[in-house]
């Protein structure tokens, strides 16, 4: 029995972890790296076409963004996951490879001219499309078998809808060992989903430490603070836009706004409009509403068992179509609307903005993480005018931040998560962190459960029927170069990111546009290859 790291090891992103027992080769996980990385991964040691099968605790990329990639080298096994994870991931991965193939058709059209090499895409939606077929949804709470000596079961983690924790026995010979993988550890009380099941029993435990440094803030009274920001902006005659991601946060606000409407904690406004303008973020509301009953908390189960959709409510409409969004801005009655993308670097909601930034009876609500460059964190750090469609729109909109709901657990979550085991494993290994966190937290684990804890690095091996390190890796650093040539490198690869993010953005408002009137999609078209004619020199 052979477990191997290979990714999320002292990083945050690209869990991935490779298994040798009973006879066969499998994963958990396969995500892709996002962001900044400071470590090398050893590859996953044998062909992709030699894995027999992979589980997946949850749909975000970080988790599931590489499976396509493994079709396309030649993975052909069945992937495992709860039945949300699967839908979601329905959603998420065709997403991922329209963005893959974006940045390789563009990357390409330079390339030529230049002599380069063609660049190949990861992978390709035909690959995300062949992986998605490989799904196979089990339930929580169920055992199944993979192979003979070789049976699982997914527990909720309560981070995402269908996240899950897994419980793993693997058996050889008269050899038994039981492993859990944590995933990642939901927040407690967050709307909608359950909190993280506690996890009993387990002779080996791989576990995440994202937030194992840090503890989240005392939460606010969402209801009553998103009432307050409508009852304000709808009092003035404005539209209040909320930027919001299209998988979680979107319906976390209808869950709120549900409440508000319920309780009647705005007056005066009749039963308001509330906008959802996004097509994605339509498809994973849907997706929840197919999981009432397997994923929803207490408090929306019971919603739903008095008949009542914690997700609708009266004055809630979607748009689709381009004609749609645009009518929105054509109505003066105050009025909600939710866009994405959520850091207003995409999608329809830029046109939303562009309606409403200027008139100082709008509020712009935002509810997510704005990250660094992006639209929304100028707009949160007080721009007073930003430039969309190449046209300068002045800030006289209130700008206000309602903070989100984390999706997970803080260090104080952790601890109870691992403290629930009733005996002692026999070695817990702390992933899915930052450099130092993972060892910061490993040291507690240590220090106050008494636990045999480690961070292993990418290339870790351990015999896991014999309860021994057989490769014990060191940190392998990504080489970076000094100097000032180093810089240089270092800023024009950062600028041509910022292009190829100008590209998957543009790729985002076509699909928006599609179904959009003829004579519109020609105009939009004769634009774009006019900018494509200057620049393709």
């Amino acid at each position: 029995m052979k477990l191997m790291f290979i990714g999320a090891d002292h990083e945050v992103t690209g869990s991935c972890y490779y298994l040798e027992a009973a006879g066969k080769k499998f994963l958990v996980d396969c995500g892709m790296e996002q962001g900044e990385n400071a470590f090398e991964n050893k590859p996953i040691p044998v062909p992709a076409s030699e894995l027999d099968f992979v589980l997946l605790t949850h749909a975000h990329i970080d988790h599931s963004g590489n499976l396509p990639r493994l079709y396309a080298q030649g993975f052909r096994g069945p992937v495992y996951a709860t039945d949300a994870t699967a839908d979601l991931c329905d959603i998420m991965l065709r997403d991922s490879a329209h963005i893959q193939e974006f940045e390789a058709e563009w990357r390409n059209r330079k390339g030529r001219r230049a002599g380069k090499e063609e660049f190949i895409p990861a992978y390709t939606m035909e690959d995300a499309i062949g992986l998605i077929r490989q799904l196979v949804p089990e339930h929580y709470d169920t055992i199944f078998s993979l192979a003979e000596g070789i049976t699982a079961r997914f527990a909720d983690a309560g981070h995402l809808l269908g996240s899950a924790s897994i419980e793993l026995w693997l058996q050889e010979g008269s050899v038994q060992k039981k492993l859990v993988f944590s995933g990642d550890i939901g927040n407690l009380n967050q709307p909608l989903i359950r909190d993280p099941s506690y996890l009993k029993k387990a002779d080996y435990v791989v576990m995440e430490s994202t937030y194992g440094d840090r503890s989240h803030e005392v939460p606010p009274d969402y209801v009553q603070a998103l009432a307050e920001v409508l009852q304000r902006t709808f009092d003035r005659g404005g539209n209040v836009v909320i930027p919001s991601f299209a998988v979680g946060r979107t319906q976390e606000m209808l869950y709120f706004i549900r409440q508000i409407k319920e309780q009647k904690l705005v007056s005066g406004h009749g039963n308001f409009p509330v906008y959802v303008d996004s097509p994605l973020a339509i498809e994973a509301t849907t997706v929840f509403d197919g999981h009432k009953m397997d994923c929803y908390d207490e408090e929306a189960s019971d919603l739903v068992r008095q008949g009542i959709n914690p997700l609708q409510f009266p004055g809630l409409r979607t748009s689709v179509t381009t004609e749609e969004s645009r009518a929105i801005n054509e109505d003066e009655t105050p009025k909600v609307i939710i866009s994405a993308s959520g850091m207003c670097d995409a999608g329809r909601v830029k046109h939303h903005l562009k309606h409403n930034l200027w008139r100082r009876e709008c509020t712009i609500l935002f509810v997510g993480y704005q990250a660094v460059g992006t639209p929304g964190r100028a707009l949160v750090e007080g721009a007073d005018k930003v430039k969309l469609f190449g046209e300068e729109i002045a800030v006289k909109a209130e700008i206000r931040v309602l903070p989100g709901v984390s999706g997970h657990a803080d260090n104080k979550g952790l601890m109870k998560w691992a403290s629930s085991f009733t005996e002692k494993p026999e070695k817990v290994f702390v992933c899915h962190g930052e450099d130092q966190v993972t060892e910061l937290f490993a040291g507690r684990l240590r220090d106050e459960l008494g636990y045999d804890a480690c961070a292993p690095y990418s290339g870790t091996e351990f015999d896991l029927a014999a309860g021994v390190m057989t490769v014990e890796a060191g940190p392998v650093r990504l080489e970076k170069k000094a100097g000032a040539a180093g810089t240089a490198g270092r800023k024009a690869n950062t600028v041509f990111d910022r292009l190829v993010a100008a590209g998957q953005r543009l790729m985002t408002v076509i699909r928006h546009n599609e179904g959009g009137a003829n004579k519109d999609l020609a105009r939009f078209a004769d634009q774009i290859n006019a900018m494509c004619e200057k620049w393709d020199r």
